[in-house]
């Protein structure tokens, strides 16, 4: 999987992006929740999109919100949305090419993961992005069945690495935090774990 056919496939999909999203309010609480996303926390959004969960957040008072995609498009229009909303800020860069000035209560990964080529490379470098006691979350809205045949209905196969299964996620994440909710059911799939 190369990075260039990752931010063109992504540049590509963004106009359509918000149109074509599936979403569930209960699951994305429930996502939220065991994320530990609550009022007056910084949240930071990797591989935020078009900032989909934005809304959300902010629904929950958090005292700001850092969205990173590394598709110059899905920022664009993330940052177009929310250009008026002083707790939001949006950055054009693979996350692990950058130095935050701040530490963050939560880290978001959602509907985004099978898209990290060195998934060990991205836990080692957010761990140093989250304040000690924060959580990290790794969630997608559907199952990993149907986020695969997804996938592969879009033709995104080229660049996702499939999701993988959540206790080998959980095993992966346990090098550097302390997993303690592994779900994956007919809805969703989430992995979170505390700094």
């Amino acid at each position: 999987m190369e990075t260039t056919d990752i931010i063109q496939f992504f540049d590509k999909c963004a106009k359509s992006w918000d149109d074509e999203m599936v979403r569930s309010d209960r699951i994305i609480g429930e996502i939220l929740d065991r994320g530990g996303v609550t009022e007056g926390k910084d949240v930071l959004d990797v591989a935020c999109g078009t900032g989909v969960l934005f809304p959300d957040y902010l629904g929950r008072n958090v005292a700001s919100v850092t969205g990173v995609d590394i598709s110059s498009e899905m920022a664009k229009i993330a940052e177009s949305k929310f250009a008026d909303e002083k707790k939001v800020q949006v950055i054009c860069s693979d996350v692990c090419d950058l130095h935050f000035d701040k530490k963050y209560d939560c880290i978001m990964i959602y509907n985004a993961f099978p898209h990290f080529p060195e998934p060990e490379n991205l836990f080692t470098y957010l761990s140093t992005c989250l304040k000690d006691g924060g959580r990290i979350t790794v969630a997608h809205g559907m199952s990993r069945e149907r986020i695969d045949a997804h996938h592969r209905y879009h033709h995104a196969s080229k660049v996702s690495l499939g999701l993988m299964h959540e206790e080998q996620l959980a095993e992966l994440m346990g090098k550097w935090f302390v997993v303690d909710t592994v779900i994956s059911d007919n809805e969703k799939y989430i992995v979170s774990g505390v700094k």
